[in-house]
């Protein structure tokens, strides 16, 4: 009896399905973050004027 309640008890089995279950929900939310952030109006903003200086130095 002692034995089989302590298999049940440390049984891992389906720990790594719960690991990559939290992994895709992760990364799934670090994506949204990510696309939030660059379609956003300051990294058009950004990017157009580091362009624009680029563009307007003197050699």
């Amino acid at each position: 009896m002692n034995v089989r309640l302590m298999g049940a008890v440390s049984d891992e089995t389906g720990m790594s399905t719960v690991e990559y279950a939290i992994g895709t929900i992760a990364a799934a939310a670090f994506g949204a973050v990510l696309y939030t952030v660059v379609t956003g109006e300051s990294i058009p903003d950004a990017l157009t004027g580091i362009i624009e200086k680029a563009l307007n130095t003197s050699v």
